[in-house]
């Protein structure tokens, strides 16, 4: 009896210690530029789901439960500072400047060994620093083995290409690499078809599908957004630095049926309140968080007819990516009806446009830029030349970086600075 008594006194003990080191208090700090030494005004602090931002000066302070305090801050890399066992100030906190320069790799992608190596290898040479890794790609399955039960009971766990996401990150990070998770939100065929309430319908009742056969789940729905932040959650807890949202939007069709009213305004306020949604619950993780935007977004005072506008999401997002890939410019932009001839004016004055529209420092745009052969008008490769004139007018209009995307996850030096350059 008395030895049992002992062992319930020293875990009280123990649990008062655990409790003791993580009690909430304020925590004070300055944020700075590394390089500079400049004071960081706006930089995010989070501390458990508490959330502050710096002042002009820098200064901060924030009352949360956590034993680790994250900044970040758009135009630079996250860090954090472990406090349990520190008093209320923290120590200064410097954020090295960073603007990640990605390819894209796929479900299959980073699975495939020659794919993969390719990518490492381009890192490795050139002015790459980034991957865009699908972590629930655009047929719906997830990569690794994921503990989210509704991705094993509708199908998105039969083939796994990653085997150990841990390890994978930590080679990435072991060599300097910047890691975003591309999560396909609302195009999610395994979703829909194994949960068909969930799914956006015909009028008569069928589950539809898009131009490419393809399902997608009902973006009103509660349910869908709950499995999706739980494998945003789960992919930053294993230490992605971003979580890059694509398909967060409306399908762009006409006669569907919804589990409500589809309406301008209805689809602006889902796709705004699943992004704050996301941000409340990513806000212990301390990281980025970006959306894919329809190129034209920067241009339309609609939702282009799914939801996406500058204003309404750019409050919960710390990257805004909109797709500037010319080939996707159909009717062009004004001054210019042949968009697949200039790569460089699509993607500098539609970037314009947005900073215009939305008073946004060119900081918080990250773009996507084409890297893959015309589609759309006289299908000509994309090379050297029309790589180099889109980096050209992101690096110009001062954008934080850039993505080169190629469905079929094959880059080239071509256009590239070369390591050194």
């Amino acid at each position: 009896m008395r030895n049992k008594l002992v062992r319930i006194v020293l875990v009280v003990w123990i649990f008062a210690l655990l409790l003791a080191a993580v009690d909430e208090a304020t925590r004070r700090g300055r944020v700075f530029d590394a390089n500079s030494g400049r004071p960081i005004e706006g930089a995010i602090v989070t501390l458990g789901d508490a959330v502050e931002r710096s002042e002009a000066d820098g200064s901060f302070q924030i009352r949360g439960i956590a034993p680790r305090l994250g900044v970040r801050a758009s135009g630079y890399q996250r860090t954090g500072v472990d406090v349990a066992a520190q008093q209320e100030r923290v120590p200064e906190l410097r954020l090295k400047p960073f603007a990640p320069k990605a390819v894209y790799l796929s479900f299959y992608g980073i699975g495939d060994q020659t794919l993969r190596e390719a990518a490492l290898n381009l890192i490795e040479t050139t002015e790459l620093n980034a991957l865009v890794i699908d972590v629930k790609g655009d047929r719906g399955r997830i990569p690794y083995k994921s503990e989210v039960p509704l991705a094993a009971q509708v199908g998105a766990q039969d083939i796994i290409t990653i085997k150990d996401l841990g390890g994978l990150l930590s080679f990435l990070r072991g060599k300097g690499i910047y890691t975003i998770a591309r999560i396909v939100v609302f195009k999610d065929g395994p979703l829909a078809l194994a949960r068909p309430d969930l799914a956006v319908r015909l009028p008569d009742g069928a589950v539809w599908n898009d131009r490419e056969g393809l399902s997608w789940t009902d973006p009103f729905n509660k349910e869908v957004w709950d499995y999706n932040l739980a494998v945003a959650a789960e992919v930053a807890r294993h230490g992605f630095d971003e979580i890059q949202f694509d398909y967060v939007r409306f399908p762009d069709a006409r006669g569907l049926v919804f589990s409500m009213p589809n309406t301008e305004e209805s689809r602006i306020k889902t796709i705004a309140e699943f992004l704050q949604a996301a941000r409340q619950r990513l806000a212990p993780y301390n990281v980025f968080l970006s959306a894919d935007l329809f190129g034209y977004v920067c241009w339309n005072l609609d939702d282009t007819g799914i939801g996406q506008t500058l204003a309404s999401v750019a409050p919960y997002l710390d990257y805004l990516s909109p797709m500037l890939y010319p080939s996707g410019f159909h009717v062009g932009i004004p001054g210019f009806s042949d968009p697949v001839a200039h790569p460089y004016e699509i993607v500098y004055r539609s970037l314009a446009r947005a900073r215009e529209r939305t008073g946004l420092p060119p900081v918080r745009f990250r773009p996507w830029l084409q890297a893959f052969r015309d589609y759309a008008f006289d299908r000509r490769p994309y090379t050297a030349k029309e790589i180099m004139r889109q980096i050209k007018a992101a690096e110009d209009f001062g954008a934080n970086g850039w993505m080169l995307w190629n469905p079929r996850n094959e880059y080239s030096s071509e256009g590239l600075r070369s390591t050194g350059q």
